[in-house]
């Protein structure tokens, strides 16, 4: 093997090597190891998604509609948590892992990944178990387009991880972002599409809720799952166009917090 390939392949284990370790620490600092330890990680949004699906159930809304409340409500709320968890953890997260920062081959971009793995892991166990459970007891139908779920959800982790990324890097240069964020969150909740369809929405209001990222996101995974059903509006190409713009922001801004880092 040329030298250049193995200083590479070297480079590479050591960086997984340190993401392996970010991780674990992760997960030991947030559950430790007492009651359930890191089974919290995908149980806690478990409990969250199978409370609204219940609560919509006893509600009655599965007997106004044809949609079917259970899929609805699991794709809709599945898809918020996946991208907003991850914003959460990493706002703010440098400050109290600097003591890491002494190690010369831990990196803030490492520490932001560690942390949006993390989310992404437990949102998509969370959403597997429970469609899995939902379908063996037979309150959904199996998703109808398996790729494009696989899509959709990827696609919603992208923008997820660009978005956390760039405030998490932008936390770093004002503290205001993590006190707006919060608020933030739970107003962007309800435009994020999870208790809503496109095609339900006035007709001059429908390509204004186009232009939110998350709403295409939420509307590809129910179309994966009963597309049949409803006529889903979404645009993959814009979805990436913003996720490209929203990475090369993040990466910059991430970038500069670094270098300014270091330089202290």
């Amino acid at each position: 093997m040329p030298a250049a390939n193995a200083s590479l392949v070297r480079s590479a284990r050591i960086q997984l090597g340190v993401l392996r370790a970010l991780l674990l620490r992760e997960v030991l600092t947030r559950y430790g190891r007492h009651n359930i330890g890191f089974l919290w990680l995908f149980v806690e949004p478990m409990l969250f998604t199978l409370g609204i699906t219940t609560l919509w159930t006893v509600a009655g809304l599965h007997q106004v509609s044809d949609l079917p409340i259970a899929a609805f409500a699991l794709t809709g709320y599945s898809t918020v948590l996946l991208w907003r968890n991850m914003p959460n953890r990493c706002i703010g997260a440098i400050a109290p892992n600097s003591a890491l920062m002494y190690h010369r081959n831990v990196r803030i971009m490492d520490i932001y990944i560690a942390r949006i793995a993390l989310e992404a892991m437990g949102a998509t166990t969370s959403f597997a178990i429970l469609g899995m459970a939902f379908v063996g007891l037979e309150l959904i139908e199996p998703p109808e387009n398996l790729l494009l779920l696989v899509l959709g959800w990827l696609l919603t982790a992208w923008f997820g991880a660009a978005f956390a990324i760039f405030l998490g890097a932008l936390s770093e240069k004002s503290e205001t972002v993590e006190k707006l964020w919060h608020p933030a969150a739970y107003l962007l909740f309800p435009l994020a599409g999870a208790a809503f369809l496109v095609e339900a929405l006035p007709p001059e209001f429908q390509s204004a809720a186009l232009l939110i990222p998350m709403v295409n996101c939420t509307e590809i995974i129910r179309d994966a799952f009963f597309g049949s059903v409803f006529d889903a509006r979404y645009d993959v190409g814009y979805l990436v166009a913003v996720n490209l713009g929203l990475s090369i922001m993040a990466l910059a801004l991430e970038r500069k917090v670094s270098r300014e880092y270091v330089l202290e």
